[in-house]
């Protein structure tokens, strides 16, 4: 999708699909196949500052889809997921370089990997499915997957929200520099949010 919509086009795409759209595209993407998630996040955080969804009901839309969405890929795991993950690692050189990342995460990071893997594009979609074939306590995979689905939908929403217009150039950043980028572009939105609200504040007094 990511490819194929311009900003323009998946503005429209969103708006015509709704929440219905949003949460396809955030459970697929979880599930495990490779979807511009961030992408589709933050233009529906665009589309809640110009009042053409609710962002309370984007946020929670996305943050339901994204846990469901991992549970299925942990259960797929479970059940076999980490032959065919193999058997993908060893014909397509791309799922091999993600998956031999994912391991070296996971043995760094633990448990935590489910959160932290959220805030990296090219290992999220691993998450679940690695966390199951590699025998992860269903309720330590929950924990991690509620806490990194509503901090990262939460932040690419109002990063969306908030940036406005450019929103289509930080999907590009963020998707080429992880989760880095999302941290530091965060900061810097929150920072001018603040700014803003606090010079408004006197006129809003006076």
């Amino acid at each position: 999708m990511h490819h194929v919509l311009n900003p323009a086009q998946m503005t429209e795409w969103i708006t015509a699909w709704g929440y219905t759209g949003i949460f396809i595209c955030i459970f697929v993407g979880n599930v495990g196949i490779p979807v511009p998630e961030e992408t589709v996040l933050l233009a529906a955080g665009f589309l809640t500052a110009r009042d053409i969804l609710d962002f309370r009901v984007v946020v929670l839309v996305s943050i339901v889809s994204a846990v469901v969405g991992d549970n299925f890929g942990y259960l797929a795991g479970r059940i076999g997921g980490r032959r065919l993950l193999d058997r993908l690692a060893s014909g397509f050189e791309f799922v091999r370089r993600r998956f031999e990342r994912f391991k070296v995460f996971f043995h760094q990071h633990g448990n935590k990997t489910v959160f932290f893997a959220r805030f990296i594009a090219g290992l999220r979609f691993m998450a679940g499915p690695m966390a199951g074939s590699a025998g992860m306590p269903f309720w330590h995979f929950f924990g991690w997957n509620v806490l990194g689905a509503v901090v990262w939908c939460t932040t690419m929403v109002l990063i969306g929200h908030i940036i406005g217009d450019q929103w289509d150039l930080v999907a590009l950043l963020i998707h080429r520099a992880g989760h880095w980028a999302t941290a530091a572009i965060l900061l810097v939105v929150l920072a001018i949010y603040l700014f803003v609200r606090e010079r408004r504040s006197p006129a809003a007094d006076s």
